[in-house]
């Protein structure tokens, strides 16, 4: 059908009227100019897409009213302009389409219709890691071993950019997907089919949240998700409330960004915005650069909101041109958002849109601040690092806690390390890594980095050897202002040099600790500490031996290396001590924001960013060199250990079939609260002990070629052997943090994967108990791929993190919830009850669905299928099954 807001559609330039783009001032509606920019974005592709099938026009009259419609749980479409996705994800989400066309063959169909018809771009920058490191080849090294273990991966992506269309894959050393995706990738404004529209996106990595920081909407799906916007349905999303957050003042001098990002992170948290876009607002706004604005906008899942968006105004222009863009193409894009009413002035308060709330941020108040030891969201000033470290030492366990006895605290083990005498104790730094797109991508950030190595050097200040020191940036033109400016070689002699382009220590490819230092900690339980410039510091995520992890500034992360400890005061204790005996302390050395401004002007330039990327697709030779097949179906090997068809499509027919009661169910797990996707499916190294480990054994390797989980996502039978594999996990069956848990019916503790078989086996259900923020951190489908595989039908919870709930709806598990006021403690549930979850077959959104257990004992809990597109997902199995009937037919 035509699109019936065809009307307001008309050239943008009247010199070239086949440009059209659709004027929403012409609908002539006072609601329009009080919508929120961030709704507006919503707004033009309900209007656009309009077709009264997928888009009607109730749902452009819903998004109009958003002011009255925010709260009441209304859904929409959006149709995102493209789709983002980095190789961990990527892969899978390749796997399946391969899958899905062998499927559609199958079932009679035509196996081309499976294809991307939003356009996708795929980063490979999840595959390098840390093994290599203070030496003048670390990059070549690191760079050699990441093709070598990958190149089965390498081969295959290259396979699925030639095999299908509207995808682009950008090579591996190339950098970080969301610096690479806002310093090039981002197009602000398309040009595309005679249309101008705003860019938008949703990606399958949870940091996707970072472009909103140039204006354009993004934010993170699950896989399953974003494969679904690849073959062109849109988003079904409930109407967001919008939080304004209102920014003002000038932030103090020695404030970095990610002093702000952190500030932000806890304070948000506080508020409470989970599911809700924030939009950022206020005279404060404007004193923020573009990559101040995306360093916020980045850590967006840490505070839980959906999106966090910085609306385009002049600032982010001068970005564009900073960058490299095309003159012409930055006139459009003014032009465009001018027209159209998305260009903001922050300094013109009558621009303000309305909002749900707003909530007030003084840009004054910020101080110096680190985030830890186990959260992102636990904001410690500097000044009070020491003594907050100390109290986490003897505190209860928990995300504050180690519960190390108080006679242990000063604990001190000696070692030798490469010749030299050494000892640790609590609190020591044996990881300092300068990582993540969340502060790479801010030159003010790495030149303060720079210029504060710099003035260490020169006072003769010096890292200890045994600390695993890195540095990897978001993308080569990092490398480029570092080295031109000249504190290059200032940051390699405190050992930081550059390893590698890719999010290495930020996601767990921290790669080994010296031998001695692992032996030293393990010895006597020691607390060692990682201090990263990155967003995430969940327990067992950095490194298997750093129990503690500290978010901080690139700048904080060479004082912390320089320190050798998180126990100092850097305003009474010095750093040490110059060559004439005069104690060096941390005001000494840290550059000031003149002298940052002022390097960055000089050497921050738009030719750096053209050079860079024009090559970016071209550059890698290892990559130009892989031989890749050119056939449009896959030829999966047998003898693959990473990439496997998977089984989610064997017993798939085109007839749906009626859903079915969950009867006499076992629980397979009792978990507690903010069970993060990393408990659930680890993407770091594959333990030697463990399930994945015994099949890649099995099957002809070494310990050496194990690789890590997330490299081998394209392989089901890793993958489910994986799943809840993180070794700290806490299961309220068994005493200890241990993958494993209880087979009831033998009594015996077994991993997870083992007791998941037995019950598979004996034809038993399973489900899985769990407390609030289930699925918090990474958007990560094998989260939910991996329970669904292990026969979990479904899982009861106190609350869902967004992403994760989604991409168990999308693998056709049941995400249940408690209803308010209720969880497992006042239910009196233990978990050793059997389960069954009565499903009636008329179901509704958000209906409650009656539990019985074997004791007697009946209670309700609410069914999170939260829109009527997600019961249709669940009635066929699941999105791909959807997709898959739905290319069939």
């Amino acid at each position: 059908m035509s699109n019936p807001f065809a009307w307001i559609a008309e050239p943008l330039d009247p010199n070239e009227p086949a440009k059209k783009f659709f004027n929403l001032n012409k609908l002539g509606d006072v609601r329009y100019g009080r919508l929120p920019f961030s709704i507006r974005v919503l707004l033009e592709s309900a209007i656009r897409n309009c077709d009264e099938f997928l888009v009607k026009k109730e749902d452009v009259e819903n998004i109009l009213n958003w002011n009255v419609m925010q709260h009441k749980s209304v859904e929409v479409p959006f149709n995102p302009a493209r789709v983002i996705l980095q190789d961990l994800t990527g892969v899978p989400a390749v796997v399946d389409f391969a899958a899905m066309r062998d499927a559609v063959k199958k079932l009679g169909g035509d196996p081309e219709k499976i294809n991307p018809i939003c356009p996708a771009d795929l980063v490979i920058d999840h595959s390098i890691q840390v093994d290599f490191n203070r030496r003048s080849d670390s990059l070549q090294k690191n760079q050699e071993l990441e093709f070598e273990r990958n190149k089965e991966r390498f081969e295959f992506l290259k396979w699925g950019s030639q095999a299908f269309q509207n995808m682009r894959i950008i090579p591996p050393g190339s950098g970080i997907v969301h610096q690479v995706n806002l310093e090039y990738l981002a197009r602000v404004v398309f040009d595309q089919n005679g249309n101008y529209y705003p860019d938008s996106l949703v990606g399958t990595d949870s940091h996707t949240t970072m472009i909103d920081g140039l204006g354009v909407l993004g934010w993170g799906v699950g896989g399953i998700e974003a494969e679904a916007v690849m073959l062109g349905q849109p988003i079904s999303m409930v109407l967001p409330e919008v939080i304004g957050y209102k920014l003002m003042g000038n932030p103090q001098p020695l404030v970095t960004s990610t002093d702000l990002v952190l500030t932000v992170t806890k304070h948000l948290r506080q508020v409470g915005v989970v599911g809700k876009f924030v939009e950022f607002f206020g005279p404060g706004v404007a004193q923020l650069s573009i990559a101040d604005r995306a360093t916020i906008a980045n850590m967006c899942p840490e505070y839980g909101a959906t999106a966090a968006f910085f609306p385009v105004d002049e600032v982010s222009i001068k970005y564009l041109t900073q960058t490299g863009r095309d003159e012409e193409k930055i006139k459009q894009i003014k032009n465009y958002l001018v027209a159209v009413g998305m260009f903001r002035d922050f300094s013109n308060s009558s621009q303000d849109p309305d909002f749900t709330q707003v909530i007030e941020l003084d840009l004054h108040t910020v101080v110096p601040c680190c985030s830890g030891p186990k959260r992102p969201q636990d904001k410690v000033a500097v000044s009070e690092m020491k003594e907050d470290f100390e109290t986490c030492l003897g505190a209860k366990q928990g995300f504050k806690g180690f519960q190390i006895a108080p006679n242990r605290h000063d604990e001190r083990v000696k070692f030798v390390h490469n010749g030299c005498d050494f000892e640790l104790t609590h609190g020591s730094v044996v990881i300092a890594a300068i990582t993540s797109c969340t502060n790479t991508s801010n030159p003010s950030v790495m030149l303060g980095a720079g210029l504060l190595a710099k003035k260490a050097v020169d006072a003769g200040l010096t890292v200890k050897p045994y600390i695993k020191t890195s540095l990897s940036p978001g993308s080569g033109v990092v490398t480029y202002y570092l080295r031109e400016s000249g504190v290059m070689p200032y940051l390699a002699q405190l050992g930081f040099d550059v390893v590698g382009y890719g999010c290495m220590t930020c996601i767990g490819n921290s790669g080994p600790l010296p031998e001695p230092v692992v032996e030293a900690i393990t010895q006597a339980d020691l607390v060692a500490v990682g201090v990263l410039s990155g967003n995430r510091n969940f327990e067992g995520r950095i490194h298997p031996n750093t129990r503690a992890n500290y978010l901080a500034s690139p700048p904080l992360v060479i004082a912390y290396a320089i320190a050798g400890t998180v126990r100092i005061d850097f305003e009474k204790e010095p750093l040490g001590v110059d060559a004439k005996g005069k104690k060096i302390f941390l005001k000494d050395i840290w550059p000031t924001r003149d002298e940052i401004q002022a390097i960055e002007r000089q050497y921050v330039i738009p030719g750096m960013f053209k050079e860079v990327y024009q090559k970016i697709e071209t550059v890698n030779e290892s990559w130009n060199a892989l031989d890749a097949p050119s056939d449009k179906l896959y030829t999966w090997n047998p003898k693959s250990t990473y990439i496997k068809s998977p089984p989610f499509f064997e017993n798939l027919t085109l007839e749906l079939q009626p859903p079915k009661s969950i009867v006499d169910a076992y629980v397979l797990l009792n978990l507690g609260d903010s069970v993060t996707t990393d408990h659930i499916s680890p993407a770091g190294n594959i333990a030697r002990n463990s399930p994945a480990a015994r099949y890649l054994t099995n099957r002809g390797l070494t310990p050496r070629e194990f690789n890590s989980y997330g490299s081998r996502r394209g392989n089901d039978a890793v993958m489910v052997r994986g799943t809840f594999a993180n070794i700290r996990l806490s299961n309220k069956f068994i005493s200890k943090q241990a993958p494993q848990t209880i087979h009831f019916p033998s009594g015996e503790t077994l991993d997870v994967f083992d007791a998941a078989e037995r019950y598979k086996q004996a034809g038993h259900s399973l489900i899985v108990l769990t407390g609030k923020e289930y699925g918090s951190g990474s958007s990560r489908d094998w989260a939910a791929k991996g329970p669904f595989l292990l026969g979990i039908k479904a899982i009861l919870a106190e609350s869902y993190e967004r992403i994760h709930r989604s991409n168990l709806v999308g693998m056709g598990v049941i995400p249940l919830q408690y209803l308010p006021g209720e969880d497992a403690e006042t239910l009196g549930l233990t978990g050793r009850e059997r389960y069954t979850i009565l499903i009636p077959e008329e179901l509704a959104p958000r209906m409650k669905v009656q539990i019985k257990l074997d004791t007697g004992k009946t209670f309700q809990a609410i069914m999170r299928f939260d829109t009527d597109v997600e019961l249709t997902y669940f009635h066929n199995g699941g999105i791909l099954n959807y997709m898959i009937r739905k290319m069939t037919s």
